[in-house]
């Protein structure tokens, strides 16, 4: 499905997806239009899933990022879903995990600052969000954030 030729496409294009095709193409020693189908072809097949362009949390003004482990009172499916779909909608949560063992959830979340943060909570762990215990990380430096997936 994947060989060698895709993963040196994927491998650059993890790193600058902006790269024109036939710097793509002349970068993985093949033609233009092999390159442009390849990544066709892997856009179409999900392996690509979309291109996007990374920001500094804070070259916009103050910010705060949370690791928030959570769980519910309720474990049921239904449950887990809601709770999901509430989460998906919220701008500020930036990855949402469903883990095991431990809290049901863990969420990464970008927040101007503190009282954007408590406003967050006050919106998504209010007793209707069926949120038993919540336990909040702030990070204090970032160390390493890294999008590339190794090949």
């Amino acid at each position: 499905m994947i060989d060698e030729l895709d993963r040196r496409i994927l491998a650059i294009l993890q790193v600058d997806a902006s790269i024109n095709n036939q710097d793509l193409a002349e970068r993985v020693h093949a033609s233009a239009p092999t390159c442009l189908r390849r990544v066709k072809r892997l856009r179409e097949i999900g392996v690509i899933e979309r291109q996007v362009t990374l920001l500094s949390p804070t070259a916009l003004g103050p910010s705060l990022t949370a690791i928030v482990e959570l769980s519910l009172d309720i474990q049921s499916a239904e449950r887990l879903d809601a709770f999901e779909a509430r989460v998906a909608g919220e701008a500020a949560v930036m990855q949402c995990y469903r883990v095991s063992p431990g809290p049901d959830f863990v969420l990464v979340v970008q927040v101007a600052d503190m009282p954007a943060y408590h406003a967050l909570v006050h919106r998504l762990f209010n007793a209707a969000a069926n949120v038993r215990n919540v336990r909040a990380f702030f990070s204090v430096q970032r160390t390493k954030f890294e999008t590339a997936l190794p090949l």
